[in-house]
This record gives structure tokens, sequence and C-alpha cells, in this order.
């Protein structure tokens, strides 16, 4: 445990020196580090994806970079420090794990969920969905506002239902092509097959973000092998040329 705190004590010491010494770090704000932080969590999903343990690391480390800074520059502000809101969060947890830190019992991980958004609620939020971010991308947000609403039993009660509304959901869009329909509809329609197919993943116990960007992962590595394997040109390449250079990468 010493090594941890040492380890975080040289972070914060090593903050406050560039905070005033570097003219870069000197420079940033809240809005400049939005951005930055942003990114710096995508290369996190990406090592973890990978599953890359040495890059998992390092992208913690980076994180825990920005979250130092965040504090370091609203206790310049007055406003808190970093032990504020490591203490708030800490509360938040002791809080929200009654069956741990209290008398409460539950049966299992749903029990769990389920008692955290009712905590939350009665915490003051207005709704389940209130701690949703709106920035999150729209797939995560999606299955994440059909975990919390579930919270509260607003639920299909089996899977069966839930690809019924799939088929519901597709046949409407297929008469959005098949009639006269304006743009702004087939896009309605095509966003009720999504988040419905999103649903019904959840259902099966599958994350569709990570298994989207799976997808696009062995899309990128076989039009890469047609690249660099193209006799020619692939604007000068039919179709069907691609095509068998793109059935090699799938054997390969």
């Amino acid at each position: 445990m010493q090594e941890k705190l040492d380890a975080f004590a040289r972070l914060l010491t090593i903050m406050d020196e560039l905070r005033a010494q570097c003219p870069w770090d000197r420079k940033q704000t809240f809005e400049s580090l939005r951005n930055l932080t942003i990114e710096e969590t995508y290369e996190l999903a990406d090592a973890i994806l990978d599953q890359n343990l040495e890059e998992i690391k390092e992208e913690i480390g980076d994180l825990m970079l920005h979250m130092v800074f965040y504090a370091k520059i609203a206790d310049e502000k007055k406003a808190f420090h970093i032990g504020d809101a490591i203490h708030a969060v800490c509360d938040k947890l002791v809080k929200r794990h009654p069956h741990i830190y209290g008398d409460l019992e539950v049966a299992d991980e749903e029990e769990v969920k389920k008692n955290w958004e009712q905590l939350k609620l009665k915490e003051g939020k207005k709704s389940v969905l209130q701690g949703v971010p709106r920035s999150l991308p729209a797939m995560v947000k999606a299955y994440r506002m059909q975990e919390k609403t579930k919270q509260v039993g607003f639920e299909w009660e089996n899977a069966a239902q839930v690809w019924e509304k799939v088929e519901e959901e597709m046949a409407e869009f297929k008469e959005t092509l098949d009639e006269e329909q304006s743009f702004e509809k087939k896009e309605e329609e095509f966003g009720d097959v999504l988040f419905s197919l999103i649903n019904y993943a959840r259902f099966q116990g599958i994350d569709p973000e990570t298994a989207l960007e799976k997808v696009n992962q062995k899309f990128k590595g076989r039009f890469e092998y047609i690249e660099a394997n193209a006799p020619k040109s692939m604007e000068e390449m039919s179709l069907e040329e691609m095509d068998a250079l793109w059935n090699e990468a799938k054997k390969n």
C-alpha cells in the first residue's frame, strides 16, 4: 500500500512542479484539456480491445495525470482539491453499497445494479437517465440507457420479444424504402432498427460497441491486405478482382 501511496504523491509533486515551471502546463485550462482527455480515453479503450496490458498500464497513467491536472486547476481556483474529489467518490461508493457497508442483503449482481439506480433517485436524481453523458457515442449511449431503464423495470420479458421488435422495426424501415418517404423518416426508422438491434445484443450479453469495433478492425485488416497485394492500381481493378483478394485475406 505504501508503495502505491508514494507513487501517487510523486505524481502530485510533479504536477505542482510542471504547473509552476512549464509554459505549456501553466497555460492549460479545463477546456483545453477536454479533447486531450477524450483522446486518452479512446487510447485506453484501444489498448483494452488489443488486450495489451503494457499499453493499458501506460494509458491508465496518462488518464490519471489528466485527473490530477483537473484537480490542480480546481485547487488554484479555490474550488476543491484532489483529496476532496477522492473523498467524494469514496463517500458515494460507501453510500451506494449498503450490502457491503450496511445491513442490506442482495442476491446477485442484478440486484446490486437495481439498488444502485434506486439510491441515485433517492439522492435527488430526477431521472434514471440523468447520469448518461450527452456526448457519449450514440451506440454506447443507447446501450447505457437501456441498461439503466431496465433497473426500474422498463424491460422486455425475454429475448424473443426483443427480436420480434427488431423484425418489426426492420419492416417499418423497409416500407420507407418502398414508398416515397422523406429522408427524415428513413433516418428515423433506421435509427429505430439500430436501437432495437442494440437492445437484442444486450439481451444476448453482447456489447454492440465492442462487436462493431472488432468488425471494423477485421474490415480494415482485409482491405489493407487488398491494398498491399493489388497487382495494379486499385482504381484499375474490377470488383471481382478485389473480391478475390478479399477472400484470400479471409483465409489468411
